[in-house]
């Protein structure tokens, strides 16, 4: 017997999800829409997260796990394929898979969104992902949620979620 997914099922899986980051984002200002105009201060932060992003999505894609790695903050946690993984199970496990894959096929983000404070925030996209892996052709639809902390380094990444279909 087929079992249908229910049609609001995206969005209760999306208040779950960001409810389930409040450790990440313990004492962030209320989250809310990005500030009007190009040059204040919430748009360049919103600037500077989404280079961490690109920056971690361009290192994977590279092959250059150190730098992918050094974007990731020591507390990291990555959803991905339906485990739970540290900075340090993450490089162990994942990382050279994930690596792999980007070196395969072209990511194209669709859109993306930064909304948080200074020390805190969230940047979400919907990508898709095309290409060949492993002698199959890929065609991916996928969403990202990263919450990202500011260090004395810079902004890090401090939690990875990744759902595709």
């Amino acid at each position: 017997m087929a079992v249908s997914e229910p049609k609001s099922f995206g969005v209760v899986f999306l208040v779950v999800a960001v409810a389930g980051l409040a450790p990440a984002l313990s004492g962030a200002p209320e989250v809310g829409p990005p500030p009007a105009g190009g040059t204040s201060e919430g748009v360049a932060a919103g600037d500077s997260v989404k280079a961490v992003v690109h920056a971690f999505h361009d290192a994977l894609a590279a092959g250059d796990s150190a730098r992918a790695l050094e974007l990731l903050h020591p507390e990291v946690r990555v959803f991905e394929s339906g485990h739970a993984e540290t900075l340090a199970e993450y490089r162990s496990g994942h990382l050279a898979a994930d690596i792999a894959f980007s070196r395969a096929v072209e990511r194209t983000v669709l859109g993306e969104h930064v909304s948080g404070g200074e020390r805190r925030t969230l940047y979400l996209s919907e990508y898709r992902m095309s290409g060949t892996f492993r002698g199959e052709d890929v065609e991916l639809h996928g969403t990202e949620t990263m919450a990202l902390v500011r260090t004395d380094a810079g902004w890090r990444i401090r939690h990875i979620h990744w759902s595709s279909r």
